[in-house]
């Protein structure tokens, strides 16, 4: 169901909890754009607290239960993932709109029971996956708003780093595959796979710190197969998702922030005319393929991707309109992570991936 709207005209109270790597950015974002207040943070490390709220002209709180008392109508809940739970609990109970970085929560129990609360009070929930506004994903988005048709039936998707040590405590499956899991399956429909196998190894920590996932999907549109790399071991980063149609091709460049496409309609002419030379028995050995498609640049703005899910996220809470990346979706992908973890333990044996 839709949230209370908070459009009355006045100022949006925000709060952040948890400044470190990702909620400084998220304190720094609500401070600068117009109409909204930043009311404080919420941080254990008391230094990073007081630096991060003298930054930003607002108050430093040592629990959430304190920020809730100083008024707020939105917060960002910025803490480990096994914190989201019980943090968000506090906020959502009260009314107040929460936007919870991904993933929604450590698993599906405790996602379904932070989307219970936020249904309950009917306060706005929403779930930072960041790459749903790349600018990229954006231009694939307008493509599909705009009636052109896409149908995926083959996506590949490379997302490989070297090892930071952060999110140890998780693998590689919730810590950076959950990205490409949110995309594929809003490309889905939100629709969940049918089939999974996973292949994984844990080399560093305790958990998979390489995956491969294969996922099927049937849906109204027709079958589609998933292949997911992750890994956190690399030697450089790299970003990359494929994605082949009855319709056309498209490349995604999450780090460059480039994507092409190519239509099959803009094709047809050369490719039937390769067709029948091939049945004629033409040699074709000479021929360059790249000459014959038709290549088109996707049309890239250079938004600032957070500033654009904060925005996202306010309009929500402003309109009373529920967020397009909701707990529904949150869940979907928590659930589908989950499965494939649970197919990685079976390949590698449950004694060897915590």
């Amino acid at each position: 169901m839709a949230s209370e709207s908070k459009n009355n005209g006045a100022a949006l109270r925000c709060g952040v909890v948890g400044v470190g790597r990702m909620g400084r950015h998220h304190a720094r974002v609500y401070k600068d754009l117009p109409d909204t207040e930043l009311v404080g943070v919420v941080e254990p490390d008391p230094e990073r607290a007081e630096l991060i709220a003298e930054k930003h002209g607002c108050r430093a709180f040592s629990s959430e239960e304190e920020l809730l008392a100083a008024g707020v109508d939105c917060v960002t809940i910025a803490t480990p993932t096994s914190a989201h739970e019980a943090t968000a609990g506090t906020f959502l109970r009260e009314g107040v709109a929460c936007l919870v970085e991904k993933p929604l929560a450590p698993d599906g129990a405790a996602a379904a029971r932070i989307r219970d609360v936020a249904e309950s009070s009917g306060a706005c929930l929403m779930v930072g996956h960041i790459e749903r506004f790349n600018p990229v994903i954006r231009a694939v988005a307008k493509l599909r708003a705009g009636g052109q048709r896409f149908t995926p039936r083959f996506i590949e998707v490379h997302r490989v780093s070297p090892m930071t040590f952060r999110s140890v405590d998780i693998g590689v499956v919730m810590d950076m595959m959950i990205h490409d899991l949110d995309v594929v399956l809003w490309l889905m429909g939100g629709e969940e796979p049918v089939e999974i196998s996973a292949a994984a190894v844990a080399v560093v920590t305790e958990h998979e710190d390489i995956c491969n996932a294969r996922l099927r999907f049937e849906t109204e549109a027709g079958p589609c197969v998933a292949n997911i790399s992750a890994s956190r071991l690399a030697m450089k980063t790299e970003r990359v998702t494929r994605i082949t149609g009855e319709d056309g091709y498209i490349k995604i460049d999450y780090a460059q922030k480039t994507g092409t496409m190519i239509h099959r309609t803009a094709n047809e002419a050369q490719r039937a005319e390769v067709a029948e030379q091939l049945r004629a028995g033409v040699d074709l050995t000479d021929l360059n393929w790249a000459d014959l498609v038709n290549i088109e640049p996707l049309a890239i703005d250079d938004a600032d991707q957070l500033e654009m899910e904060i925005g996202a996220f306010l309009d929500a809470v402003r309109t009373g309109e529920r967020p397009e990346i909701d707990a529904d979706a949150g869940l979907v992908n928590i659930r589908t992570a989950e499965r494939i973890i649970e197919a990685t333990r079976e390949f590698m044996g449950s004694a060897v991936i915590g």
